[in-house]
């Protein structure tokens, strides 16, 4: 194993605070303004923040929560908890109080950093049942309840009270004395089902998985800017969009929220993002809607600007020899659309970061042709996350990518992805029969399906998410309800049929291109729920379903289906924070609807 650079995260910012203090670390909205802080800043508050927590007492190897959404406040609150040698447990700004109290009486957690009042709310609601929760910090200032003491977080960091070089030796101490083998982070895994696991991250697992990105992409470095917006909860963007910005001497930037990140873009213009793959799907709908709309001659440049764009790929990084004749009708094509279409994203994006569920190969191309590479990786929350990823060096549409340096895979009797490496975490929190059951002989069960071919990953399916029809078949859903989403009249689709004789499908249309049908077939309706049960609408549907299942095997084809006219949400329960289907829940929901499509059989 190459040695770490660092030897904990907190020496990472500190080493980058002595190199360029004075570049620019974090940048976000205050009142309307952006405000920004320098590395040697970012370095110091974090500090700040680390002093504040050892006046309350804390001892290395505390659990501390963050209740929040993303903001420059997590960030300088998670590196002053690891610079006082505690541990960061981070919890969704979405979930429940009840998900909440299990979170922190589970791992113990003393003190949560909460955004505001909204979130400090949650924590009333199961007072009671936090019996060893001893302070409120919050990011913002609003007076607290008498029975949740609360601090704001500028109060804790006593921001008006510089760093004395005593305090900065005592705390550098405590900096130096972090083994890269402590526990970093104890992240509960959202799940679809059942009670969450906390996943034991050490400073090593984070340190190794920012080093071998780095090293294997070749992509950032200094000079670049991020946009932040996914959950910093989840290690998708903790690690790449975060850690990995920080390592990198980067610009981190804080989008307003998840609605205003196009605008945001159009502000920022940054040039590297983490994303999940229904983003893309929106944005790449979106872009072929407004080509659908284009005059005739307008499309027909368009569609050969697309095909000219995917030969200049496939010969530039998958043959690597692009013909200077390639490069000229490229560079033309570049010119006309695709420079037009980057300047939607700020104009300076130079990639993008994928992971947290399969990405469309369409899709993936179709990025890399307009300039926008998606590097499409694969992990888990217990993986840190990076196992595998595409990049410069490595691609293949519709797989996840070479494997990180020091990182095997194998493929069990069953088919299921086996990984062992440096990013492997530490285990489950006070589980040791489910860390026992996870990891066998050094080995990570991964739960997904998969092969490996030329040293690409190929993920086919969630090992406990298959499929078994009544006749015994094992069907993968995701890629059906990937085949459905790239409908030009389909936004989302839910598959299902376990144990059933055929599948059938909950499928959201797309609202904008089925109000256009309706205006064309003259169809009167009172809402959007009156309108997707109209018969021309089945009709169209079921052509549309047709065509679908003309390319799938006999066995995997859609017989019914159901249209539902809201999209699945994390407000309604049907997706996780990262956007993932919570399938049970989506067939409790719609139980009776989907039972009702094989009534006909039983009889």
């Amino acid at each position: 194993m190459s040695n770490p650079r660092y030897r904990s995260v907190p020496d990472m910012l500190r080493s980058n605070a002595n190199e360029f203090s004075s570049r620019l670390a974090l940048k976000y909205r205050k009142q309307g303004a952006f405000v920004t802080l320098t590395y040697a800043d970012y370095y110091e508050r974090a500090l700040m923040a680390a002093r504040g927590l050892g006046k309350m007492g804390v001892k290395p190897g505390d659990r501390i929560a963050i209740l929040s959404e993303n903001r420059a406040g997590w960030v300088i609150a998670d590196m002053g908890i690891l610079c006082a040698r505690c541990v960061t447990v981070p919890i969704y700004p979405t979930n429940t109080p009840e998900q909440i109290e299990y979170m922190i009486n589970h791992s113990g957690a003393r003190i949560v950093f909460v955004s505001g009042k909204f979130q400090y709310t949650k924590l009333l609601k199961v007072r009671e049942a936090l019996p060893r929760l001893e302070l409120v910090v919050s990011f913002e200032r609003f007076i607290g309840e008498q029975g949740l003491p609360v601090t704001t977080f500028y109060q804790l960091s006593e921001i008006d009270s510089p760093i004395s070089d005593n305090e900065k030796i005592d705390l550098e101490a405590e900096i130096d004395r972090i083994d890269p083998g402590n526990m970093l982070t104890l992240i509960y895994t959202s799940g679809t089902t059942g009670v969450p696991k906390g996943v034991m991250l050490s400073h090593n697992n984070i340190l190794t998985n920012t080093q071998y990105l780095t090293e294997q992409s070749d992509a950032i470095d200094k000079n670049d800017v991020l946009l932040s917006f996914l959950p910093l909860s989840h290690i998708l963007e903790r690690t790449a969009g975060y850690y990995m910005t920080i390592r990198n001497g980067a610009l981190m930037t804080f989008a307003d929220s998840i609605e205003k990140v196009p605008e945001n873009m159009l502000e920022i213009r940054p040039t590297v993002m983490v994303c999940v793959p229904r983003l893309f799907e929106k944005i790449y709908h979106r872009i072929f809607e407004n080509a659908h709309q284009m005059s005739a001659v307008k499309r027909s440049i368009f569609n050969w600007a697309v095909d000219v764009g995917k030969k200049y790929v496939a010969a530039t990084y998958i043959d690597k020899n692009p013909s200077t004749l390639l490069n000229l009708k490229y560079a033309m094509a570049d010119r006309i659309i695709f420079s037009k279409i980057r300047a939607r994203f700020g104009g300076n994006m130079k990639l993008f970061c994928s992971g947290g569920a399969p990405l469309d190969k369409t899709i993936n191309e179709f990025f890399w042709v307009i300039g926008i590479p998606i590097f499409e990786g694969y992990g888990l929350t217990e993986t840190s996350p990076a196992l595998s990823f595409n990049n410069f060096k490595h691609i293949c549409f519709g797989s996840v990518g070479f494997a990180l340096e020091e990182t095997e895979f194998k493929i069990a009797e069953d088919g299921e992805i086996l990984v062992r490496g440096p990013q492997i975490m530490l285990g489950y929190y006070n589980d040791p029969v489910a860390t026992a059951e996870a990891i066998q002989d050094g080995w990570f069960k991964t739960g997904d399906i998969g092969r490996i071919t030329d040293g690409f990953v190929f993920i086919t399916d969630r090992k406990k998410e298959l499929i078994i029809t009544a006749a015994g078949k094992n069907i993968a859903p995701q890629p059906i309800e990937n085949a459905l989403k790239m409908d030009k009249y389909v936004t989302s689709a839910f598959v299902y049929g376990d144990r059933k004789p055929y599948l059938t499908a909950l499928i959201v249309p797309n609202l904008e291109r089925l109000l256009e049908f309706a205006k064309e077939k003259h169809i009167h309706y009172y809402e959007l729920d009156d309108l997707v049960m109209h018969e021309p609408v089945q009709k169209l549907f079921e052509q549309r379903l047709a065509d679908i299942n003309s390319n799938l095997a006999p066995y995997e084809t859609i017989k019914k289906f159901v249209l539902i006219a809201h999209d699945f949400s994390i407000e309604g329960g049907e997706l996780t924070p990262t956007l993932k289907l919570r399938r049970k829940i989506i067939y409790e929901k719609y139980k009776h609807r989907l039972e009702d499509l094989y009534i006909d059989h039983s009889n």
